[in-house]
């Protein structure tokens, strides 16, 4: 196992994300916790050192999981990582919250009682890294929201030692991200985003990577293998890779490709199997990224496996929309959620009309000035019955 330098401290270029551990008859919840715990013991045992948990994975155990499994071993060996769910809260009255999305029906509860919740689940007296779980176009509000004051009170929990590291994750865009770390400038140490080859263009990850770089910070990095979409690819893009190296798993492929980015610090992977373990252990045994020759390819891959429309972002088509329709931010979308990500719809922020493609008149301004004759008013009514369901 090799290692990079995160915060200043020394962690392992692989690390082990605890959201998709093995469970019994696919239940979220059930936990196979005897292989779960082999998984674990191997990633010690090989060098692993960053473990990423949250407040909701696993319908809530794997912050029980985590700290029960890592507690055999010297809490100063190991580096954990959990998250304050602020994407699935609602404010209520008096600093209560409550809960929504995948934690809806959870009992109301504060900020300082959630926090001081994760560090019992997880058996620690503080957390390495602490980050704001999924920042984006719908969550943010939240995250501003000085009465309810979920930064500040992270900061002084931070003062207090019980964080030694505050980050945030989040699958909103590269304008959100600069925003928000333009308004919190200093405050975070490092942010994760999803960052893999095949979003490099289809959530333009490019542009996430490059003004996380600007704000000076590290990335750890979330779903390099897309769930495992890249570690199964379509038979005649992988023979491509197949001919290439033929040794060498889809899956390493992918992760090889991020130990070619220099922001990168951690690279996690949920890993289920260990079998999987086993290859993603090999494959961070020493960096070998992947040389240009080899980031054509995979590009070449990419660009085979997406339903894609052609959007340049040029804009003419915004310049005579009535409605006024951030049509290239909404299209974006689309290619994201086309393509199975419906993480890429958290940009239609519900407070932003412009950004709501059911507004469509279907007027037609858009399509005669389209460099690319993209049909943009039969994108946003397909766009809009796609989000109905």
């Amino acid at each position: 196992m090799y290692y990079n330098e995160l915060c200043g401290v020394k962690v392992s270029a692989l690390g082990m994300g605890n959201m998709r551990l093995p469970v019994f008859n696919d239940v979220e919840k059930d936990i196979n916790r005897e292989k779960a715990q082999e998984i674990i013991d191997y990633a010690y045992s090989h060098g692993i050192n960053y473990y990423d948990t949250a407040y909701r994975y696993h319908g809530g155990n794997s912050e029980f999981f985590i700290g029960e499994a890592l507690s055999k071993y010297p809490r100063d060996s190991w580096y954990l990582a959990s998250k304050f769910p602020g994407h699935m809260i609602v404010k209520k009255e008096n600093g209560v919250i409550g809960f929504t999305s995948g934690l809806a029906g959870w009992p109301d509860s504060t900020v300082p009682k959630v926090f001081e919740e994760q560090l019992a689940k997880c058996r620690v007296d503080y957390f390495d890294f602490y980050l704001l779980h999924n920042v984006n176009e719908k969550s943010v509000a939240m995250y501003y929201d000085e009465e309810l004051g979920i930064v500040n009170h992270l900061l002084e929990e931070k003062k207090a030692g019980r964080i030694r590291h505050l980050g945030f994750s989040t699958h909103g865009t590269a304008e959100t991200i600069d925003k928000f770390l333009t308004r919190f400038e200093g405050v975070f140490e490092f942010v994760q985003i999803q960052l893999n080859y095949l979003d490099w263009k289809l959530q333009d990850a490019k542009s996430k990577v490059e003004v996380i770089a600007k704000h000076g910070l590290k990335i750890v990095v979330m779903e390099g293998i897309r769930g495992g979409r890249l570690a199964s690819l379509p038979e005649a893009e992988a023979a491509k890779l197949a001919a290439r190296r033929p040794g060498d798993s889809a899956a390493r492929w992918a992760l090889r490709w991020l130990q070619s980015l220099p922001e990168v610090a951690v690279v996690l992977s949920g890993m289920t199997t260990l079998d999987q373990i086993i290859d993603n252990v090999e494959t961070f045994a020493e960096p070998n990224p992947v040389n240009e020759e080899e980031k054509k390819l995979l590009f070449e891959v990419a660009d085979a496996m997406l339903s894609w429309v052609p959007c340049t972002a040029c804009r003419y088509c915004t310049e005579g929309c009535p409605m006024q329709l951030e049509i290239p931010k909404i299209i974006a979308a689309y290619n994201g959620v086309k393509n199975g990500d419906m993480m890429a719809s958290y940009s239609l922020a519900d407070c932003d009309p412009s950004m709501d493609p059911t507004r469509c008149v279907g007027c037609g301004a858009c399509t005669g000035i389209c460099p690319q004759n993209i049909p943009i008013p039969d994108i946003m009514k397909e766009f809009g019955e796609m989000l109905k369901k």
